[in-house]
């Protein structure tokens, strides 16, 4: 996680960065194959050079990037966790718990529906 430790010390609000570190824990404990990077100024994971998940913080919320495909294949459990999305990211309130088992899902499926992408995108 040392590579996000000035991104971590870059955010001001105190439970979002905590909400952040705690989320990378849970990543690297999880996933220690993925490999974290920042890319358009944000932390990232990769898996052997493709795109799996990004974060981002905004006043009132965490940005969890994905790609269309985990939106649209979690939408539902994702609203059901009581979270909103976009087509291509999902936001967790600063009021809200982190669902960690959902992040956990939706890394799964990433990693295994990329295992043989050659691309950072899928398209």
């Amino acid at each position: 996680m040392r590579i996000f430790e000035d991104h971590l010390r870059a955010i001001s609000d105190d439970l979002q960065r905590s909400r952040l570190n705690s989320i990378f824990t849970m990543i690297e404990e999880t996933f220690p194959h993925l490999e974290g990077k920042i890319a358009w100024n944000q932390p990232m994971y990769t898996n052997h050079g493709t795109f799996i998940i990004a974060f981002s913080t905004s006043k009132n919320h965490i940005s969890v990037g994905q790609e269309k495909a985990e939106i649209d294949e979690f939408s539902a459990r994702i609203r059901h966790a009581g979270y909103s999305h976009g087509k291509m990211l999902w936001r967790i309130g600063n009021n809200q718990e982190v669902d960690y088992d959902l992040l956990k899902q939706i890394i799964s499926y990433t990693i295994d529906q990329k295992r043989d992408c050659t691309t950072f995108w899928r398209h």
